[in-house]
């Protein structure tokens, strides 16, 4: 047992989240996402699953250790509802609430177009399925870094 790590968290998630560098991407996807298809095309090469938990309690978990990139607009994105790219079904306010409390600010997700998003997905670092039963429950997170105290931050890091 390791303190402090959130219980969702394996070794083979730490592994992967760990192993990422600045700039890669973790997809974490609801039930629906052809998960397995696509973490076969992805550099980690296989599917890791958080089993009974829904996309947003995932997300909490993997923000709990993934700094998110401070260096770029969007480090979290969603995938968009087909045919209404400004709707924002449940799953997506309660991962966006989720993303803001780990970031302290505000970090509004942008939206990817439904195969967008998998073509994007396969190129990720890894994937993790969750059990989250609602559609729309997709996101890509792009990894930053846990800068030393001294160190320059992006300027609207920085407010």
């Amino acid at each position: 047992m390791l303190k402090n790590i959130d219980p969702l968290l394996n070794a083979d998630i730490l592994h992967a989240l760990c192993a990422m560098g600045h700039g890669d991407e973790v997809v974490i996807c609801d039930a629906n996402f052809p998960a397995d298809s696509v973490a076969r095309q992805t550099v980690l090469g296989k599917l890791l699953r958080i089993d009974g938990a829904s996309a947003p309690r995932a997300i909490r978990a993997v923000l709990s250790v993934l700094p998110l990139d401070s260096f770029v607009d969007h480090p979290a994105e969603r995938m968009e509802v087909v045919g209404d790219a400004s709707a924002l079904p449940a799953v997506q306010r309660e991962a966006q609430r989720e993303v803001d409390d780990a970031e302290g600010r505000e970090t509004p997700f942008a939206s990817v177009e439904r195969f967008a998003f998998y073509e994007r997905a396969k190129k990720s670092y890894c994937v993790i399925a969750t059990g989250e039963a609602r559609g729309y429950g997709c996101f890509i997170f792009k990894k930053g870094v846990e800068l030393a105290p001294d160190a320059p931050v992006a300027p609207e890091a920085a407010k």
